[in-house]
């Protein structure tokens, strides 16, 4: 039986795990006190938005952690400090948003949505 809201396949192949496990993102996780933070290894307004944010929105699809906590962070760190640059981004964004929304399990589509209000 078949449902237009049934959950899909949601492998973990996100092009966010393979960078980050090769260490080419510029992020690592900061344990400190109660919350974890992202420490950026590089000033987030030097960073490529072109190449970075899709890399990120891609991971928005990720709910093993830390990867889902370093992508959703990183988003939002990044539309945060660099607003003007992320307008010039959108077209490839598309894809990434696509992609994790069409997983249609709702831990995900939350967290897209919530981006997307964000942006």
């Amino acid at each position: 039986k078949f449902s237009a809201f049934a959950e899909r396949p949601n492998p973990p192949n996100t092009e966010f795990r393979r960078f980050y496990e090769r260490g080419d993102l510029p992020v690592q996780i900061d344990h400190g006190g109660v919350h974890n933070r992202i420490a950026w290894k590089v000033g987030i307004d030097k960073l490529d938005y072109h190449h970075y944010l899709p890399i990120f929105f891609d991971g928005l699809r990720e709910i093993e952690e830390p990867y889902a906590f370093l992508a959703e962070q990183g988003v939002y760190d990044m539309m945060q400090v660099g607003p003007n640059k992320v307008l010039s981004v959108i077209p490839q964004l598309i894809i990434p948003i696509k992609t994790a929304l069409n997983t249609r399990q709702r831990v995900v589509i939350v967290k897209v949505l919530k981006v997307l209000k964000a942006l």
